[in-house]
């Protein structure tokens, strides 16, 4: 029943220790293989992947109330998370890494822009600082479908935006996908044991 996360970065070579959650690490897509390959030895049978970019400068926004993010990353984070889901991004790699290497191993992937947006918000904003929801909601099933067209086999979103379960179903169906790939709702990830941490 153990669905283990792995925090994903955007340093190849990271192995980077997390000192709220001890015992756990960043990683880089080059040191996943001498991670886990002891994990499914043991017997792990499913990860999720939490994207979590780290060459970011915190500046100040024109826009009250939200943080400004530069990144050095290939994909520079924008208003509305181009890195998400960049091909050449930490999380569809570590997806297609992850399905070479150990075929029968389940992926969930995370399903979020927060980290990736220049205003750390889970969506795209209107010019007060707002939420636009109906394009955050586009855009979050963007990446979702993406992760799952990289091979995850289920897709977790946590963010709030109304509609993005839906959302996220359609494009899922509309690509081929709605019965290839889970979705997983926030209740039931945050509900689990995995969340305890995060609280």
């Amino acid at each position: 029943m153990l669905m283990y996360p792995i925090f994903i970065t955007d340093d190849p070579d990271a192995s980077e220790i997390i000192a709220t959650l001890p015992g756990q690490r960043r990683w880089g897509i080059d040191r996943l293989e001498e991670f886990m390959a002891p994990l499914v030895e043991k017997g792990l049978q499913s990860v999720i992947l939490f994207g979590v970019p780290m060459k970011c400068v915190k500046v100040c926004s024109l826009v009250p109330h939200v943080s400004k993010w530069h990144t050095l990353t290939r994909v520079a984070q924008d208003e509305r998370g181009s890195p998400a889901d960049d091909p050449s991004g930490p999380v569809i790699l570590a997806i297609k890494k992850l399905c070479a290497l150990f075929p029968a191993l389940y992926i969930a992937c995370d399903v979020c822009l927060c980290e990736y947006t220049d205003h750390g918000h889970c969506g795209l904003l209107h010019e007060d600082g707002t939420i636009n929801n109906s394009p955050s909601v586009d855009r979050i099933a963007e990446v979702a479908v993406n992760y799952a067209k990289a091979g995850a086999h289920c897709v977790a979103p946590s963010d709030m935006m109304d509609g993005r379960i839906k959302g996220i179903k359609r494009g899922l169906i509309d690509a081929g996908l709605g019965n290839k790939c889970t979705l997983m709702s926030y209740s039931a990830k945050f509900a689990s044991s995995l969340y305890g941490p995060f609280r």
